[in-house]
Formats: C-alpha cells, structure tokens, sequence
C-alpha cells in the first residue's frame, strides 16, 4: 500500500507542476495544449500537486 501512496502522490505531483507551469505559460507543451496561458490551471495544479506532497507524506509514515 505505502509503494502505491508513493508511485501516485509522485505521479500527481509531476501533472501538478506540469499544470502549474502550463497555466502561468512557461511550459509549452503540447503545443496545441488549450492549457496554455488560462490560470485557472495553474490553480488547479496546484491543488493536484498539494495532494500528491500529501500522498508522498502518507506513504512514509
């Protein structure tokens, strides 16, 4: 169960910045991505990445 928390909270983490980073423009890929630039993605992202810290945290107690 602990491998699983950590393989997902890593996983949520990277998509998390990924968004982050595609929200405030500095990730521009894909290209076509309708992600780009819209911060509300950023926000987004950053939810998703709190939530992966968490699962990561959880999977080491």
């Amino acid at each position: 169960m602990r491998q699983l928390l950590l393989i997902v909270g890593l996983l949520a983490l990277a998509m998390g910045l990924l968004w982050i980073g595609q929200g405030t423009g500095m990730i521009h890929w894909p290209q076509s991505s309708f992600m780009i630039n819209e911060i509300q993605w950023a926000g987004y992202g950053a939810v998703v990445a709190a939530l992966g810290l968490i699962l990561i945290w959880q999977s080491k107690r």
